[in-house]
C-alpha cells in the first residue's frame, strides 16, 4: 500500500477529531516568546474567541495522533472494528504542522488526542514527546491542549502537564453502565483515577501565600472532560446530575457535550437514536445556569417533561414559565439571586441593574437600553413605570415568546 502524503493524513486525523468537543482554549494564562527567540503566545486575537457555530473553538490545530485504535467502543467511528481508513503522524509531523499552522496565522494552539496504539503508556508518551519538542526545541509559547489516557504512568501525567496548558480526560458516557455497555473495555475506575490524579497535580501547583519556592506549573488551564449523549438511555437529569459531579469532584473547567451521531454499522447496536443537536445546545445552556446562575438540576428538568429539556425554548425561560407565582420581580428592589431568574437578563446586565438603581428608580426603558432587548424580561419584572397585569399568566405566553420557523433565503 503506498504510503499517505502529509496532506492526506491532515485531511484524514484532523476528520477523526472533530467528535471531540472539549477543546476550548479560554483559561490558561498570559504567555508571549517575545524577546525569548521562539515563536507563538497565547494572548493572539484568535486563540478563545473564534468559534464555530456550534459553540466549538476553531482557532487550534485539532488533530489525532493516530486514528488506529486497540479499542471497540461502539459509539466510535475509530473503533477498531471501523472500516475507516487508518492514518498516523509521526511526532515530527505534528511538530511540523503545528508551527507552519502558527506562521501562516491560522491558529494559535493545538488539540492533540490520539486512538490507543500499543499501550495507555506508548500513545501518552508520544503525545507529551509533541508537547514536549515545541516547548524545548521550538520554543513554542502558545496554547497546547492534551488528551489524557487512562491508565498511562503518572509520571507521564505530569510531564505532560508541565508542557501543555490544558488536560482533559472523557468521562466518555453519562453512566458507568452505558460505559459499560457500549464500550467494554474501558474502565470507569480507571477514567476516574486519571480525573483524579489531575485534579491532585492542579492542587499541588496552586498558589501558596507561605510557600517560600514558586511552585512547578502544570496545566495552568485546568482540566475538562466531555460526555457523549444520545448513545444510551441517560436522560437529561442524570447528565446534568453527573456534569454538577464532575465540576465539585475534579475541579474541572468545563464538562463538554457531545451529542451522538450515529455511526456506521453501531447504529442498529444502540438504545435510542441520535438526539437533534439542540439537545446539545440546551445542555449547555443549562449547564451555564447551573455554574453561573444558581440554578439545581431538578429546577432546571422540572422545566421539561420526563427528565429531558424542552428543545423549544431555553431552560430558564421554560423554568420561569412554570414558576409564574414568582414573577413579576421587582428591578429596583429584588435581590442579585431573583434577577438571576429572570429571562431575558444575564449575569452582566444584572450588575448593571444593582449600580445603576443606587442613583435613581429603574424605568421600563433603563432596563431596556441594560439588557439589549426586552421582549422576553417584560412579563417577569416591575419597574417605576411598568407592571406586567395579566401579562405574566397569559396562557399565550410561551407561544408569545417562542421564536417561529424561519425560512432562510438564499439570497
Amino acid at each position: 500500500m503506498a504510503a499517505l502524503t502529509l496532506r492526506r493524513k491532515l485531511a484524514i486525523l484532523s476528520d477523526a477529531a472533530k467528535y471531540d468537543a472539549s477543546c476550548a482554549s479560554s483559561g490558561t494564562e498570559k504567555r508571549s516568546s517575545a524577546g525569548t527567540g521562539g515563536i507563538g503566545s497565547t494572548e493572539g486575537s484568535g486563540i478563545c474567541h473564534s468559534y464555530a457555530p456550534d459553540g466549538r473553538c476553531i482557532s487550534l490545530l485539532k488533530i489525532l495522533l493516530t486514528n488506529f485504535c486497540v479499542y471497540d467502543c461502539i459509539y466510535c467511528v475509530n473503533r477498531s472494528s471501523s472500516n475507516v481508513t487508518r492514518a498516523r503522524f509521526s511526532v515530527e509531523e505534528v511538530v511540523k504542522l503545528t508551527l507552519d499552522f502558527y506562521k501562516r496565522n491560522y491558529i494559535e494552539g493545538l488539540f492533540l488526542s490520539s486512538g490507543i496504539i500499543q499501550s495507555p503508556d506508548y500513545t501518552m508518551e508520544e503525545l507529551v514527546r509533541v508537547a514536549r519538542s515545541l516547548r524545548l526545541e521550538h520554543h513554542f509559547a502558545g496554547y497546547i491542549h492534551l488528551k489524557v489516557i487512562p491508565n498511562a504512568s503518572p509520571d507521564l501525567l505530569i510531564e505532560a502537564g508541565r508542557w501543555a496548558d490544558r488536560l482533559s480526560t472523557n468521562i466518555e458516557m453519562p453512566t458507568d453502565i452505558g460505559l459499560e455497555q457500549l464500550a467494554p473495555e474501558k474502565k470507569p475506575s480507571e477514567i476516574r483515577t486519571a480525573m483524579a490524579n489531575v485534579r491532585g497535580k492542579l492542587d499541588e501547583a496552586g498558589p501558596d501565600k507561605k510557600a517560600r519556592a514558586k511552585k512547578p506549573k502544570f496545566a495552568p488551564a485546568g482540566q475538562s472532560t466531555q460526555m457523549i449523549i444520545g448513545a444510551d438511555a441517560a436522560d437529561d437529569g442524570v447528565i446534568l446530575n453527573r456534569a454538577a459531579g464532575l465540576y465539585s469532584g475534579y475541579k474541572l473547567r468545563r464538562v463538554y457535550y457531545s451529542a451522538f451521531s450515529p455511526i456506521p454499522d453501531s447504529s442498529s447496536r444502540l438504545p435510542l437514536k441520535a438526539p437533534p443537536l439542540m439537545r446539545e445546545h440546551r445542555l449547555y445552556q443549562a449547564d451555564w445556569l447551573i455554574r453561573f446562575y444558581g440554578f439545581d438540576v431538578p429546577e432546571i428538568i422540572w422545566g421539561g417533561e420526563d427528565g429531558l429539556l424542552d428543545l423549544n425554548i431555553d431552560p430558564k425561560l421554560a423554568w420561569a414559565l412554570k414558576s409564574r407565582a414568582r414573577f413579576p420581580v421587582d428591578v429596583n428592589r429584588a435581590d442579585r439571586e431573583m434577577l438571576l431568574r429572570v429571562p431575558g437578563l444575564g449575569t452582566k446586565s444584572i450588575d448593571r441593574i444593582l449600580s445603576t438603581r443606587r442613583h435613581h428608580r429603574l424605568r421600563l426603558e433603563d432596563v431596556a437600553r441594560i439588557a439589549g432587548t426586552i421582549d422576553k424580561v417584560r412579563p417577569f419584572i416591575e419597574a417605576a413605570d411598568w407592571t406586567p397585569g395579566g401579562l405574566t399568566d397569559d396562557a399565550r405566553l410561551r407561544a408569545k415568546l417562542t421564536p417561529q420557523p424561519e425560512q432562510l433565503s438564499l439570497f
